[in-house]
């Protein structure tokens, strides 16, 4: 395959991939935000959902047979479900992977108010069809005090030479807690 020829099939996946991420998100945007759903009686919100996103990905070799990467990705996540939070969110993830012992990191979901979930969150593997573990451990605004866990499968849609990466989540699930929200008092 011609250097050419390979450019041309990766500038049709990137177009493809970020004509795809623009539809959700514009259909994310068309709606007016809903109000979180009440919890279960027991607090929990189930919730699954989707996440696209893009960045970067910078490699070294260890030997012949191991990489470590440091991966930065930015995208649109829509959760849904009976208890869930029902929003769209910026999702936003720095991970270190290592293809000896896998991946680490931590998230942001910011949604559309600015209020932001944070987690951690780990992974068996670095390539695609890792399952990745992720922990709540806190947040902003209806988000403050968070916990809870969520899982997804990711997979690489495209892996650029240059070292531009864009990909999804597969099967996203999990069930979050939320703490008190912050009280406002008056101004005597």
């Amino acid at each position: 395959m011609t250097a050419n020829l390979r450019a041309a099939r990766i500038g049709r996946s990137r177009m493809r991939v970020v004509a795809l991420a623009g539809l959700l998100a514009l259909a994310a945007c068309g709606r007016a935000p809903e109000p979180l759903a009440p919890p279960a009686g027991d607090g929990w919100r189930e919730f699954q959902g989707s996440w696209i996103a893009t960045g970067t990905r910078r490699t070294i070799n260890l030997g012949a047979d191991r990489r470590a990467s440091v991966v930065s990705l930015s995208g649109s996540m829509v959760l849904t479900g009976s208890s869930g939070p029902g929003a769209g969110f910026r999702a936003d993830a720095v991970a270190l992977g290592d293809t000896a012992t896998g991946v680490v990191g931590r998230a942001v979901w910011t949604d559309e108010r600015g209020d932001q979930a944070w987690s951690e969150f780990r992974g068996d593997g670095t390539a695609t069809g890792a399952r990745i573990s992720g922990t709540f451990v806190g947040g902003t605004g209806r988000y403050t005090g968070a916990t809870g866990t969520y899982q997804f499968t990711w997979q690489y849609m495209l892996e650029a030479e240059d070292g531009t990466v864009q990909g999804r989540a597969v099967g996203l699930a999990g069930r979050v807690r939320l703490g008190s929200p912050p009280t406002t008092q008056g101004v005597k």
